[in-house]
């Protein structure tokens, strides 16, 4: 099996994927009332902690580089 580079950003956007989608089954099994804008600000929220955390990984991975200069040239 291949291994591949682990990114947390796309962790994140799969987590808040994830609990809009059960907020809506729930709707859906008839548990709760979902409104249809409550999932706005789960998905707002999710990207941009995504982006937050995807900026911040790159930052620190491009920094840890082997062969990189100090001052960030590459």
């Amino acid at each position: 099996m291949l291994r591949h580079e682990f990114q947390p950003g796309r962790l994140i956007v799969g987590v808040f994927l994830t609990a809009a989608g059960i907020a809506y089954a729930g709707d859906a099994g008839g548990l709760w009332e979902t409104e249809w804008f409550a999932v706005i600000p789960i998905m707002v929220t999710g990207l941009f902690l995504a982006a937050v955390t995807a900026s911040m990984t790159r930052a620190i991975r491009r920094r840890r580089r082997p062969g990189a200069r100090p001052d960030g040239t590459s």
